[in-house]
């Protein structure tokens, strides 16, 4: 599979995730491409590209470089909510991990690769009108409670049902309002929510 030859292709830009989640999320990625699924890619939480650059180049390989859209307030964290606050995550304060739009641009024009669609934004002020009109693939990298639950609250009406959404650091004791937002979003919803390292992985089969 073209995924696996790719990850050794881009070099990380930042530590906030690494390549083995990395390849987790391109292999899912590559099997919903395999099956012809209708709709767009979508990335909640795009920080410098780390993961975009992998996931466009492999769009691209597929051929759909149209396809692509990411989001982030380039502001860094939001306020926590109560369902964050953990004794272990005091590093994730507010504004940390904040970018530019610009350190994104570059780091697409270091790699060759075309820029996505990028919309600046928090998400819970983004409109359905900023979205594709249909996803089947999402990943979501927005740490907080409310960041999630805003993010699946967006794309949930327009998710293609037999696509796949990731959401990182599930069940990560630093972040505890994100396994808390995606068990309070999906619990009357019949999906299977599967855990790899610190990946939720959710799909309808």
């Amino acid at each position: 599979m073209y995924a696996s030859s790719i990850i050794n292709q881009i070099n990380l830009v930042s530590d906030q995730i690494n390549k083995s989640k990395i390849k987790i999320i391109l292999n899912n990625l590559e099997n919903n491409i395999s099956q012809q699924l209708d709709g767009s890619v979508v990335e909640m939480g795009c920080y410098v590209g780390t993961t975009s650059l992998f996931i466009q180049k492999l769009l691209i390989h597929y051929d759909q470089i149209s396809n692509f859209f990411v989001y982030d307030s380039f502001q860094g964290l939001p306020d926590k909510a109560p369902e964050d606050l953990s004794v272990v995550g005091d590093q994730f304060q507010k504004f940390q991990l904040s970018c530019s739009k610009s350190d994104l641009i570059t780091n697409f024009k270091k790699n060759n690769l075309p820029l996505p669609r990028i919309t600046k934004a928090w998400f819970n002020q983004l409109t359905n009108q900023e979205l594709p009109k249909k996803i089947y693939f999402a990943f979501l990298d927005s740490d907080f409670y409310f960041s999630i639950l805003d993010s699946l609250k967006l794309i949930w009406p327009v998710f293609n049902q037999k696509g796949t959404i990731i959401i990182d650091d599930y069940n990560r004791e630093a972040l505890p309002g994100v396994s808390k937002a995606v068990n309070v979003f999906f619990q009357h919803k019949k999906v299977k929510v599967k855990q790899v390292e610190n990946l939720a992985i959710i799909t309808n089969n």
